[in-house]
């Protein structure tokens, strides 16, 4: 017998060996409620899937699709569903999910026939999906050898799971079957298509967009936002990765391991500079626009994207020009600590807008774009108290004001500003590059781990306090920083392609610090699983002025 502790209805229930969460669960759901059906589990603080047979005493946490880990699950498996979908009415079909977007999945589909996608055929892909879901299949899961693995995906074309596999290192892998195709994927699964019920696909640009369920409604589609700015963004990354033939992890892998890294690393520093200076000098060009001369510079985006580093790099392209920026933080306007929205749990909500003393700030701002001199605060993060330390700023002739943090684009800061005395910059980190075609690489994963190596390097918090707070980050996010990412002029994207095989060796160290008997552990087991499928590579041809730089270490900025 097995004892099982559910977290859920923090009771505990025996069992003979092998009994699978889905029998478990049956036992415990009368004791709690469900508003969703409950998708995957975590066992022992990991997450699993509903067919994991429990061999010895567990503890056990049910998920729906509230839970990230179970909205990993339902889109992985929804992604599945698609590419069984289409493959079954196209055979010689290449589907690629290229990233996560307007609340949904962007697609692209290369039916192998040389007709442009058209309506008609998402129609039929929709009807197909359907049908699917309806027959209720099994997601069955194998474990075979990895040659085994490379064997099959090579029989069925599929190139890009070949090369990830055969750049990983493994020496077993899971694959999936629903039906008679099969496919990979690193996350679990839901037990069978009858759990897809909420979805919808549509044409997009020129692909799909394959919508999910709303993460606080998830009998409801999320939203539908329209990203044009963001898509572009994306778009340009993609056409220069296929310039470089670097479209998967696997291609980027073996190019390290054929020694190519310090060139990458070398190209990747000289895009971003090359961006940094088209806004310098846009910039420069709407300063001397005699009827509507430029003044301000607004910096924001989420958490760890770079914003400091972007705004000092941005700095020395000015002066390259010939202007001289001056610059102040939002985080210095934070009101005294005792003062500091609280979230519902009572702890300090640092993310929120009231956070900023938007008048005392705006008070300033004005004064300073009037060209009086003002002494500017600076923030003690220890003491949790504003302090006068003797900055003063004045706007001179041939100077530009920069602000910089989490809400300067949000219309409320700067409502008493013309807008077009100013210029917006969003900084965010696109990742480009999939697993491989069926497995795309969330942009919060690449700043959840910058944020790890941060707060750990400085000594502000733990990877577990890191990864603990990570939810309500992302919540703020949500609400306080992506609704104003369409207004800015200009989108920077601070991501580059080898920063995972740069910062994976750095990662590793700092995550092995959870402790496995926490909840934490859970996410440190999925972005470990994430970052060994990169071939790690030496950080010493990263300059100085890089953006990993500021989480890495060895910072000349």
């Amino acid at each position: 017998m097995v004892n099982i502790f559910c977290v859920n209805t923090q009771t505990s229930l025996s069992f003979n060996e092998g009994h699978s969460l889905l029998e478990i669960l049956e036992h415990f759901a009368p004791d709690f409620e469900r508003p969703y059906p409950i998708l995957a589990a975590k066992v022992n603080n990991v997450c699993q899937g509903l067919k994991y047979r429990a061999f010895n005493s567990r503890q056990v946490e049910f998920l729906d699709y509230t839970s990230y880990a179970g909205r990993s699950v339902y889109c992985a498996s929804l992604c599945f569903l698609l590419c069984k979908a289409a493959r079954d009415l196209w055979p010689e079909c290449k589907m690629t999910l290229r990233r996560p977007i307007s609340k949904g999945y962007f697609c692209a589909l290369d039916k192998g026939d040389g007709v442009a996608l058209n309506q008609e055929d998402v129609d039929a892909l929709s009807a197909r999906m359907q049908e699917l879901v309806v027959a209720d299949l099994l997601f069955r899961r194998y474990e075979v050898k990895t040659d085994e693995a490379i064997s099959m995906f090579e029989q069925m074309g599929y190139g890009d799971k070949v090369k990830l596999l055969k750049t990983s290192g493994d020496v077993y892998v899971n694959y999936y079957m629903l039906d008679d195709t099969a496919d990979y994927y690193y996350e679990a699964l839901v037990p069978s298509t009858g759990y897809l019920k909420v979805w919808n696909l549509s044409l997009y640009r020129d692909g799909m967009l394959l919508r999910v369920p709303d993460r606080h409604k998830p009998e409801e589609l999320a939203p539908f936002t329209e990203q044009p700015k963001t898509f572009e963004v994306f778009s340009e990354n993609l056409r220069w990765n296929k310039i470089m033939g670097l479209d998967n992890v696997g291609d980027v892998n073996i190019a390290c391991q054929s020694g190519e890294a310090p060139d990458l690393i070398k190209i990747a520093e000289a895009l971003q500079e090359k961006k940094i200076v088209q806004i310098a000098e846009e910039i420069e060009r709407r300063m001397h626009d005699e009827s509507n001369p430029l003044k301000l510079v607004l910096i924001t985006g989420p958490s760890s994207s770079g914003k400091s580093t972007f705004c000092k790099r941005l700095s020395i392209q000015l002066k390259a020009c010939g202007i001289r920026p001056i610059s102040f933080s939002t985080d210095d306007y934070f009101v005294n600590r005792l003062d500091t929205p609280r979230l519902p749990n009572g702890d300090f909500d640092f993310d929120n807008f009231d956070t900023v003393d938007h008048q005392y700030l705006q008070s300033d701002l004005l004064k300073i774009l009037n060209g009086e001199t003002v002494e500017v605060p600076e923030y003690n993060f220890v003491t949790g108290l504003r302090e006068f330390n003797g900055k003063k700023l004045k706007l001179e002739e041939g100077s530009v004001l920069l602000i910089e943090g989490i809400h300067a684009l949000n219309p409320r800061l700067t409502d008493k500003v013309d807008e077009s005395s100013k210029y917006k910059i969003f900084i965010n980190t696109i990742t480009s590059i999939s697993l491989d075609d069926h497995n795309c690489i969330p942009t919060s994963d690449n700043r959840l781990i910058r944020r790890i190596l941060r707060d750990f390097n400085k000594g502000a918090f733990t990877a577990r306090e890191s990864i603990m707070h990570w939810p309500n980050v992302r919540r703020s996010e949500v609400k306080w920083i992506y609704p104003y990412q369409e207004n800015a002029d200009v989108l920077f994207n601070s991501s580059y392609i080898v920063e995972f095989p740069v910062i994976r060796p750095y990662a590793e160290r700092i995550l092995m610090t959870v402790p496995k008997n926490c909840p934490e552990y859970g996410e440190v087991c999925r972005l470990m699983k994430f970052l060994s499928y990169f071939t790690p590579v030496s950080d010493k041809d990263v300059p100085a002025t890089s953006m990993l730089r500021s989480f890495i270490g060895g910072s000349s900025l």
